[in-house]
C-alpha cells in the first residue's frame, strides 16, 4: 500500500531584535527547519576561470567573486537568495566598507537575501587577492 508522504518544505525565521543592522544588509540570527539540504561553499574569490588570481581593486574582485559564488552555487542546484550565513574575508576592512559596500548591498538585494554575516579583516589571502566569500546555503 502506497502512502502519500507530504514532503515538508523548507521554513526560514529571521531574527533581529534590532533594527540597525537592516542598513548594512544582513540579520542576527536564521533559523532553517525541514532543510532538504545544505551547501557549505568554499571562500570565492576573484579567481577567473583560467585559475588566475585577479589583481585589480578590491571593489573589481569582490564583483568577480559574487559572480563566482553566484555560479557554484546555482550549478549545484541552490539559489543565492537561501544563503542563510555569509563570511567575508578582507585584506582592508575600511577599504570594504567605503568602497565595496554599496557593491555587497546591491547583491544581497537582488537576491532578497536575509542572512547572517561577518566581515573579517584579515592579514592576507592567496597570490593578488583582496576579497573573499564563504557561504552556507539551504534548501
Amino acid at each position: 500500500m502506497a502512502q502519500n508522504k507530504k514532503e515538508k518544505q523548507m521554513e526560514k525565521r529571521e531574527f533581529s531584535p534590532w533594527q540597525w543592522q537592516d542598513q548594512l544588509s544582513y540579520v542576527q540570527a536564521v533559523e532553517v527547519k525541514n532543510v532538504q539540504g545544505t551547501l557549505y561553499v568554499s571562500g570565492q574569490a576573484a579567481v577567473h576561470a583560467d585559475g588566475k588570481s585577479s589583481n585589480a581593486d578590491m571593489r573589481t574582485q569582490l564583483g568577480l567573486a559574487i559572480q563566482n559564488l553566484e555560479q557554484v552555487i546555482s550549478e549545484a542546484g541552490y539559489d543565492p537568495k537561501n544563503i542563510v550565513r555569509l563570511t567575508i574575508y578582507s585584506t582592508s576592512s575600511d577599504e570594504f566598507i567605503k568602497n565595496c559596500f554599496d557593491l555587497f548591498k546591491a547583491f544581497v538585494a537582488k537576491h532578497g537575501m536575509k542572512q547572517s554575516v561577518t566581515l573579517m579583516q584579515v592579514v592576507a589571502l592567496n597570490e593578488t587577492l583582496k576579497v573573499e566569500l564563504e557561504a552556507t546555503v539551504v534548501k
